[in-house]
């Protein structure tokens, strides 16, 4: 983990503790005005409501270590899995940089005619704490890429696909190179894709941390520890799938949105 991307995911981090607020009707099973109970004054008004419980980090990869074998890399949460190295084609990643301060680089993109594509792919497990349903819950990573390395859509980070009904995902999009957060959610016959993009290009080929944050009716883009983009969704949409958390490509199909960049301080935060 560098220096300057432990600084960016800090402040992004802060920005984005601010979560929608509380409903402003009674909790269930409170005192009636009136009466007193523990925890209620004698005039009879109930006490405030305890504080919902504080964010959690249920994932985080920095690569600092490289693997922890020939096929792994380990989460730093202690709340997540290892995430295992998968390659078609001879493809590989290279974990570069001093370390500690290391982070993952990822194959450049195939030429056009070539006759095979080296490709890879980091893969977790099927983690219920990567299944927010209609929680807040922010995705992360620090990027680094130009234009060039941008082919279709090129997927960061993800739990489920687009014919799964229901994932999140970080991508950056391949017109502008611009940070993209997608949702969709479970409970419609026809999935609805949510997605919000940057308004700045994180394809410039220097380091820039992304978050993506579903916060109740809000799905926000933040970049570099500011709000980059926002977009209603419905609060009630859920968010769960039997599909592991995978980094840089949702599979090795051959129309595949594969990350060709540099890649480190990848992260999900639960609450």
């Amino acid at each position: 983990m560098r220096f300057t991307a432990t600084t960016a995911l800090i402040s992004a981090l802060a920005l984005a503790s601010v979560s929608a607020p509380a409903s402003a009707s009674p909790a269930s099973g409170s005192t009636p005005a009136g009466s007193t109970s523990a925890g209620s004054t004698s005039a009879g008004f109930a006490a405030a409501p305890a504080a919902a419980a504080a964010p959690v980090t249920v994932a985080r990869y920095t690569f600092d270590t490289g693997t922890t074998s020939a096929t792994k890399v380990s989460d730093l949460s202690q709340r997540g899995s290892a995430l295992t190295i998968r390659s078609k084609d001879k493809g590989r990643i290279n974990f570069n940089g001093t370390r500690p301060h290391t982070y993952a680089a990822f194959a450049a993109p195939c030429a056009a005619k070539a006759p095979t594509c080296p490709r890879a792919l980091l893969e977790g497990t099927d983690d219920a704490d990567l299944d927010p349903g209609t929680r807040q819950f922010r995705w992360g990573a620090s990027v680094r890429l130009t234009k060039a390395q941008v082919a279709g859509s090129s997927n960061v980070m993800q739990k489920g696909v687009v014919d799964t009904q229901s994932l999140w995902k970080m991508q950056i999009g391949a017109t502008h190179g611009k940070a993209q957060c997608v949702a969709i959610g479970t409970g419609s016959t026809t999935p609805v894709i949510y997605l919000v993009r940057s308004a700045v290009t994180v394809a410039d080929g220097t380091w820039h941390s992304v978050l993506c944050q579903r916060s109740g009716a809000r799905l926000s883009v933040y970049v570099d520890g500011k709000i980059s983009g926002t977009l209603a969704i419905p609060a009630t949409l859920s968010i769960s799938n039997n599909l592991p958390l995978r980094i840089a490509g949702p599979n090795f199909n051959t129309t595949s949105d594969m990350y060709h960049g540099l890649l480190d301080d990848v992260y999900a935060r639960l609450g």
